[in-house]
């Protein structure tokens, strides 16, 4: 009888021991994948259908193993839909990828003072993106707002997952802006030539557009709040150019601007109707709190810097040593 039951005992202890080597054999169990496979976990996917299809895809030769491990840990069958790139780690690794939804993630970036045209352009060929946008509606969808979409996207690096909504993108780098341009506002300068923060955001995206220097966005800033505060006209070249809109060939000519439009700053008053283009922060910066100058007058070095006056007599100087000049 002792025999019979050394026999039970030393049985049921091999068996343990096999089993166990059993389970950790399945748990350290390689998916057999290139490095970065992508795929995609369809909604509704369970645990069973998952196996299968990498069973199909020959990355795991069965399931049984997996399903008993999904029997003693159920958090395994807890499946977020997505796509996600596996690896040549574990089978049981890349499932607990696909439970904590680490998907893949994308990324979409608005460049500082790129208009609104060209980030819709981007953004129709962002990979992976639903294109859920309303080009008749698109300030109220983003922004909650019945105005023209212009400067309303803070520039930055958004990252997203695969089918995202397009406007849930946009929505916040909306929120971003609005929340930038709300709080440099709350700390703007008391004798601003403009009484409202969107004015100071078109100021802001004209600052963007004139120089690529941000030592020099404060200058710029400057002369253009001098000119307002003369009452002379902001005569600034990138405001002629987005009123041309797709029609601008890359140069500018002198009919260019002698033509009205809205936001030909050498014909009309003050400051255009809407932004040019989307401003960084900084150009936010320098709009709602310029440093005090005598500047009215700047022009281009032809090395990405200007050169500024405060006297049109200055002015005509540096022209005929930057430009004029340099065309003979």
């Amino acid at each position: 009888m002792l025999k019979v039951i050394l026999s039970v005992l030393l049985l049921a202890f091999f068996s343990s021991v096999i089993g166990y080597q059993q389970l950790q054999a399945t748990i350290q169990t390689p998916l057999k994948v290139a490095t970065n496979t992508q795929f995609k976990v369809e909604k509704g996917t369970g645990f069973n259908k998952l196996c299968r299809q990498w069973q199909q895809q020959q990355w795991l030769e069965d399931c049984w193993r997996f399903q008993i491990l999904a029997k003693l840990d159920p958090t395994l069958t807890d499946l977020k839909a997505g796509l996600y790139e596996l690896s040549a780690d574990s089978v049981i690794n890349n499932i607990k990828k696909i439970n904590q939804g680490e998907q893949i993630s994308f990324s979409f970036t608005i460049i500082e003072g790129q208009a609104l045209r060209d980030v819709l352009n981007t953004i129709k060929i962002a990979p992976h993106l639903q294109n859920d946008l309303k080009l008749e509606q698109l300030g109220e969808q983003i922004i909650g707002k019945q105005i023209h979409l212009e400067g309303w996207l803070f520039p930055d690096t958004y990252h997203y997952h695969s089918n995202d909504n397009a406007s849930s993108l946009l929505k916040r780098a909306g929120q971003k802006m609005q929340q930038t341009l709300a709080d440099a506002w709350q700390q703007r300068a008391s004798d601003l030539p403009y009484d409202t923060a969107y004015e100071a955001l078109i100021m802001a995206s004209i600052i963007e557009k004139e120089t690529a220097l941000a030592s020099e966005r404060p200058l710029i800033a400057s002369a253009f709040i001098n000119r307002l505060n003369t009452n002379m006209r902001l005569q600034t070249d990138p405001t002629v150019i987005y009123g041309l809109g797709e029609s601008f060939d890359g140069d500018i000519k002198r009919k260019d601007l002698r033509n009205y439009t809205p936001y030909n700053t050498y014909r009309i008053n003050g400051l255009p109707p809407t932004p040019i283009a989307m401003p960084s922060k900084e150009a936010i910066l320098a709009a709602v709190n310029p440093p005090k100058s005598e500047y009215v007058y700047f022009v281009a070095k032809g090395d990405g810097s200007h050169q500024f006056s405060t006297t049109l007599k200055q002015h005509n100087a540096a022209v005929n040593q930057y430009i004029l000049n340099k065309k003979n």
